[in-house]
């Protein structure tokens, strides 16, 4: 089996920066009930803007080369529009929790299926959009309008899938042109430049232990970018990224056990339908692309 193309490796890596990252959740949610949501994730883009910053200087070529784009202007969007979308997840597991935010917030390769129509032109069959209309089921299953009264504050991780969806879909346009790499770079340093503008703000001084809590999300989150660029260079994404779905199941984990956070056997129902949905328009995607 070629280094290129080592799927068990590529599951494993996907398996192990799902969990790195619901460790990320947990600790920005206890960070952000503690402290404004804005300098939390401000703090966190400053180390993710030194980690790209370094990995370029790695590289023949430095800054120089893996800032270069034609594109600037969809790069800055992108960038921006991540930071908003982490923003806006944060504050939802402040006051939704781990568990209903990441249920919902599942639906996001749905709303990459349902979008990449009108935004790149791709063709979405009959039977993705059965999928899609399925997930979305899942998701008033979840929500459960008509037997409760719905929380406006539902709307914030559907609010963060759908921005979520629309920055992976101009990762998509800008790969026509650009390299990993310079999307990577422009990620984390616009990323940085927006969320130091508005977050400097809203600085409070932090205690000794929620500084090291700080430092330890910072360093996750530099361990789940990393894993994933391992995991997309050793396998083919189409083969690992169903295993994304996993970090639903540790972030389920953190939110019991750390949190003392309900499961609801809605969201269990709601999240299950999600999951099939996603795994099955991945599934069509694959199909689609297959040579012949």
């Amino acid at each position: 089996m070629s280094q290129s193309n080592n799927i068990p490796l590529g599951i494993m890596l996907m398996i192990a920066t799902t969990m790195v990252f619901a460790v990320q959740d947990g600790l920005s949610r206890h960070l952000a009930e503690n402290y404004n949501v804005l300098m939390v994730v401000m703090i966190r883009y400053w180390f993710f803007a030194a980690f790209v910053i370094a990995l370029a200087l790695r590289k023949a070529g430095g800054i120089r080369k893996a800032a270069a784009t034609t594109q600037p202007a969809v790069q800055i969007l992108r960038g921006v529009l991540l930071s908003a979308q982490i923003c806006t997840m944060v504050l939802g597991f402040t006051i939704l929790g781990l568990v209903e935010s990441h249920a919902v917030f599942t639906c996001y390769p749905l709303l990459v299926a349902a979008l990449s129509g009108p935004i790149l032109g791709e063709k979405v069959g009959w039977r993705r959009w059965a999928a899609i209309g399925v997930g979305f089921i899942g998701v008033l299953v979840i929500l459960q309008p008509g037997l409760r009264v719905v929380d406006p504050a539902a709307a914030i991780p559907l609010a963060g899938a759908a921005m979520f969806a629309v920055y992976g879909l101009l990762t998509r346009y800008v790969a026509r042109r650009d390299n990993t790499a310079t999307s990577f770079f422009w990620t984390g340093v616009t990323g940085a430049a927006v969320m130091t503008a508005v977050g400097v703000w809203f600085w409070e001084p932090m205690t000794p232990g929620n500084w090291l809590l700080m430092g330890t999300l910072c360093i996750t989150g530099v361990t789940g970018h990393w894993l994933l660029i391992r995991c997309y260079e050793v396998a083919e994404a189409s083969a690992v990224q169903p295993f994304a779905y996993t970090q639903l199941i540790f972030t389920v984990i953190i939110g019991l056990s750390v949190f003392n956070e309900v499961l609801r056997p809605s969201v269990v129902l709601g999240a299950g339908m999600i999951v099939a949905a996603g795994l099955f328009t991945l599934w069509r995607e694959r199909l689609q692309r297959r040579p012949g």
